[in-house]
């Protein structure tokens, strides 16, 4: 279902995966600095997680300024929650790369606000850029670390732009409950030499989607 949502003087371009029987969760999808909400890890993601019964909306939001995004990212999950089509019980915010640092950013700023009422149930970054290439002094850990929301990350063993030791040391200090799936060999943008992009979007996929299960079957026991 395609829809447009409301940001400032211009809308964003958006489209909802809805599963056939009615969602209680929702997961917000965003893509990277490149690319639109057609990047195929995204489509790919989003069905499967319909097809599995979770709600996924997934919005393009052009542009390279992280403040730009975060807030674009806000109005979306301000339209899904004050939706009368899709009454959510709470939802996940995903991204990839510079997606996920937006989404990081948003759950900081939404958890120091004081009508904090958990309808954010946690985060998940794809291939959350760390830091630049060759630039290991200069993280981008600091929502990660005010965050305290479950937070799943999904990155390569050889991202360019989060090498491995340093995630796991930034997670290390996160207060929130986290994992981090590691895709052996994977670079930034989720390549492997001799694997199929299709064997490592299942993978990806099915690691998301029994992340959100576990955390969703937590909330209700």
């Amino acid at each position: 279902v395609k829809v447009k949502i409301p940001f400032g003087d211009k809308y964003l371009d958006a489209i909802f995966s809805v599963p056939k029987k009615k969602s209680t969760y929702g997961v917000i999808l965003t893509h990277g600095a490149g690319g639109d909400m057609n990047f195929p890890h995204l489509v790919s993601l989003a069905a499967y997680l319909a097809s599995h019964g979770v709600l996924c909306l997934r919005f393009t939001c052009k542009g390279l300024n992280i403040a730009y995004r975060t807030k674009a990212f806000k109005t979306v999950v301000e339209y899904l929650k004050l939706s009368d089509d899709y009454k959510l019980s709470g939802v996940f915010l995903a991204g990839r790369s510079m997606g996920s640092r937006a989404a990081a950013s948003v759950i900081r700023q939404l958890s120091q606000d004081d009508d904090d009422d958990d309808f954010i149930q946690g985060l998940v970054c794809l291939s959350y850029p760390l830091h630049r290439p060759k630039l290991q002094s200069k993280l981008r850990d600091e929502d990660l670390l005010f965050i305290r929301c479950p937070v799943l990350f999904v990155s390569g063993s050889a991202d360019e732009m989060c090498e491995k030791q340093l995630l796991e040391g930034v997670a290390s200090k996160m207060k929130a409950p986290k994992k981090i799936h590691w895709i052996d060999k994977a670079n930034h943008g989720m390549a492997v030499k001799g694997r199929t992009t299709d064997d490592i979007m299942e993978e990806i996929n099915a690691q998301v989607f029994s992340w959100l299960r576990e955390n969703i079957e937590l909330e209700h026991k």
